[in-house]
């Protein structure tokens, strides 16, 4: 994970703070410079009208990309030093121009105020001091506090049992034991990731699935766990 994923993976740049906070436009987006450890570096983040997200430190007596940053050999107390300068110049930007998302994908956090307005429920994250899993987000019955609902961000890998790093939302959820072989048949679910597959499966949200299909599914877990 980039630097630039780590501080803005759940969050939405608003673009009303972006020119007031030092942005300037570009032909397809935004673009702030800063120096960097008294001027020997210039850090520069791009944000395109897409909502894509590139960043570079420059070290300024070569005019070039300082590639140490994202070289994990490179583990001095220098190098360090860049990289913390560079990840709080980013948090600043972060906390100045951007809210908040509970969930690093588009579609999870559709899915959840989807949820919300369904079932008047929102998400709790039971986890949130723990930095590996501080993302996963549990939807429960008012009544009983039972799970019907759980989102995780997860390795894809760990769904298609292979290397594949980057990372996705899945959702479980609870379906009817007969039917979930066929489910997962289905292109985006898959056997449930780190509970009973018997029970329950993962659906992944990346829009492999269209919104409307994966509340069909919200709505049959619901059901089952009241």
């Amino acid at each position: 994970m980039t630097l630039e994923e780590e501080v803005f993976r759940r969050r939405r740049f608003l673009p009303e703070t972006l020119e007031q906070n030092g942005f300037h436009r570009k032909k397809e987006g935004f673009e702030i410079f800063a120096p960097l450890m008294g001027g020997d570096f210039e850090a520069v983040l791009t944000l395109s009208d897409k909502g894509e997200i590139a960043g570079d430190v420059i070290d300024a007596g070569t005019g070039e990309s300082y590639i140490p940053l994202r070289a994990e050999i490179f583990d001095n107390a220098y190098v360090n030093k860049v990289r913390d300068a560079y990840k709080t110049w980013l948090l600043g930007i972060a906390e100045r121009c951007c809210g908040g998302l509970s969930f690093p994908s588009e579609q999870a956090n559709r899915i959840a105020a989807a949820i919300r307005d369904r079932f008047g429920v929102k998400p709790d994250f039971p986890w949130k001091d723990n930095a590996r899993i501080s993302t996963a987000g549990v939807f429960r019955h008012g009544e009983n506090n039972k799970w019907f609902a759980l989102v995780m961000d997860i390795r894809r890998g760990a769904l298609l049992k292979n290397e594949v790093r980057d990372r996705v939302d899945v959702m479980n959820l609870k379906m009817h034991p007969d039917e979930i072989p066929a489910l997962c048949q289905r292109a985006g679910i898959y056997p449930a990731y780190h509970m009973n597959r018997k029970f329950w499966i993962s659906v992944t949200l990346d829009g492999v699935l269209a919104d409307e299909d994966v509340m069909e599914l919200v709505q049959i877990s619901f059901d089952l766990t009241k």
